[in-house]
């Protein structure tokens, strides 16, 4: 019991983090972006992944975590996949209107459960869909405002779809079945990550926003804005993977779009962006579709413990049967063989 409450105080604080990070990044990237007049998403990203990797070094060289090797393949694979995915959501939104984007990230969920279904047998309660259903209509009524379709667009957000799915379900599955943890992880594969991101960035940038990073003036609070974005990236990509790994990609998506709900809340409360009643429904109704997910998914792992635990009596009820019977034919054994 004490190991359970553990874990799940573990899952809490990683969530917790999740959030706090994620929507305090997001405020400071859309200061940083919107009023400060620098645009380049895609290689600001690579600079948190620079910095995260740097940090990551400096705790592993003071013994504050154990790099356990992985297969150099299998993360250099995974760390490109995961900043190809972050290159095709940024030119997702570059190419399609925010409403199409909005839908792209809200197409993630189903596309995550339909490829667990599929390929590693996952299977998810009709309780469960129901609550991630009422979720996606509750933040697409908040955050969708216009659909554009464009072929060009389309490609990107299905490619971004794809490779987001993807790379979160081995995120989790290369932390279970390899047994590392989270640090250990991201430590190997961010270099991988940023250096495609780095080479990428740029050129992804300028397609955007017609304009060039390197030329880019960058007066004093730009670059304090800047810092402080990259520290707050260390921590929303380290709790990433703590989350994706504690819980599943699932529910990482889910806890995505209460972000989604926080920053909207945020933006109306700190920077008095426009709200309506539209976005007021949307967040309450996706609310409740989160508190449905997170009760259902709390109730099927308590049947799964208390399934676990009473096989484990089974099996320890049935040892001392099984090793009398076993005594038994190891006399008998001995009988015969000391007879002939």
């Amino acid at each position: 019991m004490g190991e359970i409450t553990s874990f799940q105080l573990g899952v809490i604080g990683a969530l917790f983090l999740s959030v706090a990070s994620s929507v305090s990044i997001v405020i400071c990237n859309k200061a940083l972006m919107s009023n400060l007049g620098f645009p380049f998403a895609t290689t600001l990203t690579s600079w948190h992944l620079m910095v995260t990797f740097c940090t990551l070094h400096a705790a592993q060289r003071f013994n504050l975590f154990e790099n356990k090797p992985i297969d150099m393949k299998t993360v250099m694979l995974f760390g490109i996949l995961n900043g190809v995915s972050i290159g095709l959501l940024n030119l997702s939104l570059g190419f399609n209107s925010i409403g199409f984007y909005q839908m792209t990230k809200l197409a993630i969920i189903p596309f995550t459960v339909l490829l667990e279904t599929i390929f590693l047998k996952k299977q998810f309660s009709q309780n469960i869909k129901l609550s991630l259903f009422l979720l996606l209509v509750g933040v697409g009524i908040a955050s969708i405002t216009d659909l554009q379709l464009n072929l060009v667009g389309t490609i990107l957000s299905l490619l971004a779809i794809a490779t987001t799915c993807v790379g979160q379900i081995l995120t989790n599955t290369i932390q279970k079945r390899l047994n590392v943890s989270s640090t250990q992880l991201l430590y190997q594969s961010a270099p991988f990550q940023a250096a495609i991101l780095f080479v990428s960035g740029p050129l992804v940038d300028q397609l955007l926003t017609k304009q060039n990073v390197f030329a880019h003036k960058y007066s004093p609070i730009v670059l304090a804005f800047i810092i402080l974005s990259c520290i707050i990236s260390v921590s929303v990509n380290f709790s990433t993977f703590l989350v994706i790994g504690k819980t599943s990609p699932v529910t990482y998506q889910v806890l995505g779009h209460l972000k989604t709900c926080l920053v909207l809340a945020f933006g109306y409360t700190l920077l008095h962006d426009p709200f309506t009643d539209r976005n007021i429904i949307g967040i309450l109704i996706a609310i409740f579709g989160m508190g449905l997910y997170s009760y259902f998914c709390t109730q099927e792992n308590k049947k799964k413990q208390s399934d676990s635990l009473g096989s484990q009596m089974k099996e320890k009820d049935a040892t001392p049967f099984l090793a009398v019977e076993k005594e038994g034919h190891e006399v008998k054994n001995s009988n015969k063989d000391s007879l002939v």
